[in-house]
């Protein structure tokens, strides 16, 4: 077993001064059992512990790092960014060449605004579409996260929907009693909604490929049920790309599903690693934001010139010619070969592949709602995790997570977690006769 000593020692430091010692509850490794690892480096599709130990890396920053830790390319635009100043609350050009970028990539964002992280893009885009629908009502899907505003910390609650249950302390009834819960792939809820308040109801925020169910696909037909409810209710349609754009294809979801959203989230990758997150859409709805219009919302450090060059310089890499078909290839080999490992040791699993993100599932098949993807065997998946940690592979440390893979990762490196994966599932099924 490796030695995490120093790991150890600074959990027990952090612990005294920062709650659960993690500045995100996932990190503190509760899901899977055991101590979470106290990254000091990464390098490509490695990161190296406290202690010196190194690590294939399935989780690259929750997908940031889609060129891979430390890019020579993307370190040096930040170099060179810092050299000229750390920020100046006020307009650059960078900015300007970031929107452009976004917009031509994703044609239903016609205008884009640059925020900090993915929360304060879905809490803003639902600010504006209330702003411009002049409605109170939201939707959002049970299993789907959209981070940690109030209004979306909904309980889902038993039943097709539920309205006004927080689900977190320190969220007022109030807060969500506008938000409505609903089944994710579910079409039946869909009708039975927005027949009883399709008319007050603002917008539907969705994840149309989730990540924090682990990975889960709207089905086309589902997703495309909700685009026509949305236009024929006058409702705005918000896609939660925070991670699946610019991951799973050059357009995201909605290129991958040939759907257009009025509204689109972006984060992780767009950032290359750093804090950035935009929100955009059609541009009348883009227009109600001030100056223009009425609705509200500003950031002192949106757009941080260091942050757009870290994005600018990831953007430049993707959206080049054959970065996705390869990226593309990997995750599916990547999940391939872990589906071979499980059934030549008799272990029930199952795995999906979408662009740059995968799931894994101790299931005989991949689920497509929250209720399914609770029930995969979360025993096994612990004893699995642990084991792929043993075997230098880090995984998500949460049943419930997507995988990632980045650019970096290649067939020397899939051939040696395929080895630990046979490893880890020989032991799991072994252990358990």
């Amino acid at each position: 077993m490796p030695d995490r000593s120093r790991s150890a020692g600074l959990f027990r430091r952090s612990q005294a001064c920062i709650p659960g010692g993690v500045n995100s509850p996932v990190r503190a490794f509760r899901a899977v059992g055991g101590e979470p690892l106290f990254i000091t480096s990464g390098n490509g599709a490695y990161i190296t512990d406290a202690d010196g130990n190194r690590y294939i890396d399935y989780v690259c920053s929750w997908g940031a790092q889609l060129v891979g830790h430390a890019h020579p390319a993307v370190v040096s635009a930040i170099e060179q960014a810092a050299a000229g100043g750390l920020g100046f609350g006020a307009p650059s050009e960078a900015e300007c060449r970031f929107a452009e970028i976004l917009t031509a990539a994703m044609p239903s964002m016609e205008m884009v605004r640059a925020v900090n992280s993915g929360t304060e893009a879905t809490m803003s885009a639902l600010r504006v579409a209330r702003g411009f629908t002049r409605r109170d009502k939201i939707v959002k899907f049970a299993g789907c996260y959209h981070g940690h505003a109030d209004a979306l910390l909904v309980a889902a609650g038993s039943g097709a929907l539920t309205l006004g249950l927080p689900s977190c302390a320190g969220v007022s009834k109030n807060a969500v009693a506008d938000t409505a819960v609903l089944p994710y792939n579910d079409s039946q809820a869909l009708s039975d909604y927005f027949h009883d308040h399709g008319d007050k109801t603002a917008a539907v925020i969705i994840e149309p490929i989730a990540g924090n169910m682990n990975l889960i696909c709207a089905a086309p037909a589902f997703i495309q049920t909700l685009r026509d409810y949305c236009t024929q209710y006058g409702c705005v349609l918000i896609f939660d790309e925070v991670m699946s754009g610019f991951r799973v294809a050059a357009g995201g979801a909605q290129q991958f599903f040939g759907i257009q959203p009025d509204m689109t989230c972006l984060g992780k990758v767009i950032g290359g690693g750093l804090n950035v997150a935009a929100f955009g859409g059609r541009r009348d709805i883009m227009q109600t934001l001030a100056p223009l219009g009425d609705v509200y919302q500003a950031g002192t450090l949106s757009g941080n010139p260091l942050a757009l060059a870290a994005g600018l310089a990831t953007l430049d890499i993707v959206l080049a010619d054959g970065f996705y078909p390869r990226i593309g290839k990997i995750t599916e080999t990547l999940t391939q070969e872990l589906q071979t490992a499980a059934a030549k040791a008799g272990v029930i699993f199952s795995a999906q592949a979408v662009g740059g993100m995968f799931g894994i599932y101790f299931a005989a098949q991949p689920p497509k709602s929250l209720t399914e993807s609770e029930k995969c065997d979360v025993a096994l998946f612990r004893r699995f995790f642990h084991a792929m940690l043993e075997n230098g592979v880090y995984l998500a440390p949460s049943a419930f997570e997507a995988g990632f893979v980045s650019a970096a990762h290649d067939e020397q490196i899939l051939a040696q977690t395929a080895q630990a994966a046979e490893t880890a599932f020989s032991s799991i099924a072994a252990t358990a006769h």
